[in-house]
C-alpha cells in the first residue's frame, strides 16, 4: 500500500455494480481509493450491493461505510453528503461514477422516447450536477477537494444511442466548468472516458437485452481494442480515477482523460 489517499474522505457514488461476470468500476475505485489509505462512503442505488463492496474494502482492513441513494432525488444525494462529514469531519475526494444507457431504454435519434430522453439524462448528468451543488461547500470551506467523473468515450466515438452520448458529452463540459470556477478555492475536477471495458454494465447488460451470449458480446468488444486486442477493466478506471483524486494530481484541473486501449487514436 502507497496510501496515496493517506488522511483523506472519499464519496464513491455508484459504489456498488450490475449483476454479472466480474467487476464494475464504481467497486473498484472505492476498493482502491480505501486500500490507498482513504475512508470511503460508498454510496448506491442498491444497499446490498453498496454493502458487498463495504465487506470487500473492510476485509482487507480498510474503512468503509454503505449508503443508500438515488440519485435522481436530490435529498437523498444532500443527506449521503452530510452523513460524510458527520462521520468523518471532512470531504476530499467525490466520485461520480453512475450512467445508463441501454438500460434506461436509450435508442437512436429517431426512435428515443421522451421518457427514456428524460431518465437517462437525468441519472447520467442531473445527478452529477446535484451530488456536485452539495459537495462544493464542504470542499470550499476547506480550501481543497478532488472531483472526479466518468464520462465516456461515447461522447466523442461514433455511438448509436443519442441520450447516452449527448449526457456523457456534457459531462466533459461540465466538468471543465467546474474546474475553472473552483479553481480559486483549491478544488480540481477532472473526467475520464472509458473505452470499451469488460464490466457488468458494459458486458452483461447488453448480452441480456439483446439476446446474446456475455462471450460473442465481449469477443466483439475485444476485436475493437487497438491495445491488445483486448478491452480493459474496472481496475484500469480506478487506477486512473486514483491518480486524478491524489496529490500526484496537485496541477492537474480540467483534464480529459481517455482510458480506452488507444481507440481515440484511430484516424478513419
Amino acid at each position: 500500500m502507497a496510501a496515496r489517499l493517506k488522511g483523506k474522505v472519499a464519496v464513491v457514488i455508484g459504489a456498488g455494480q450490475s449483476p454479472g461476470t466480474g467487476m464494475g468500476n464504481g467497486r473498484a475505485t472505492a476498493m482502491l481509493f480505501a486500500r490507498e489509505g482513504a475512508k470511503v462512503l460508498a454510496v448506491d442505488r442498491d444497499p446490498v450491493s453498496a454493502a458487498e463492496t463495504v465487506k470487500l474494502i473492510c476485509g482487507e482492513g480498510g474503512t468503509a461505510e454503505a449508503f443508500e441513494a438515488d440519485v435522481t432525488r436530490e435529498d437523498q444525494l444532500k443527506q449521503r453528503i452530510a452523513d460524510c462529514v458527520a462521520r468523518w469531519g471532512r470531504l476530499d475526494v467525490l466520485h461520480n461514477n453512475v450512467g445508463i444507457s441501454v438500460a434506461g431504454g436509450d435508442a437512436s435519434p429517431t426512435e428515443i422516447t421522451e421518457a427514456a430522453f428524460d431518465r437517462i439524462m437525468t441519472v447520467n448528468l442531473r445527478g452529477v450536477v446535484i451530488a456536485c451543488k452539495h459537495a462544493l461547500p464542504v470542499m470550499r470551506e476547506q480550501k481543497s477537494g478532488a472531483i472526479v467523473n466518468i464520462s465516456s468515450m461515447a461522447a466523442i466515438d461514433n455511438y448509436p444511442w443519442v441520450t447516452y452520448k449527448a449526457s456523457k458529452a456534457a459531462m466533459i463540459a461540465y466538468t471543465r466548468q467546474l474546474a475553472i470556477l473552483n479553481a480559486p478555492y483549491g478544488i480540481r475536477a477532472n473526467v475520464i472516458l472509458p473505452g470499451l471495458m469488460d464490466t457488468p454494465m458494459a458486458v452483461d447488460t447488453r448480452a441480456r437485452a439483446f439476446g446474446r451470449t456475455r462471450e460473442d458480446v465481449a469477443a466483439e468488444r475485444d476485436a475493437k481494442v487497438p491495445l491488445r486486442q483486448k478491452q480493459g477493466t474496472a481496475w484500469d478506471i480506478a487506477y486512473a480515477a486514483l491518480y486524478l483524486a491524489s496529490d500526484e494530481a496537485g496541477f492537474v484541473t480540467g483534464a480529459v482523460l481517455p482510458v480506452d486501449g488507444g481507440a481515440s487514436c484511430k484516424v478513419g
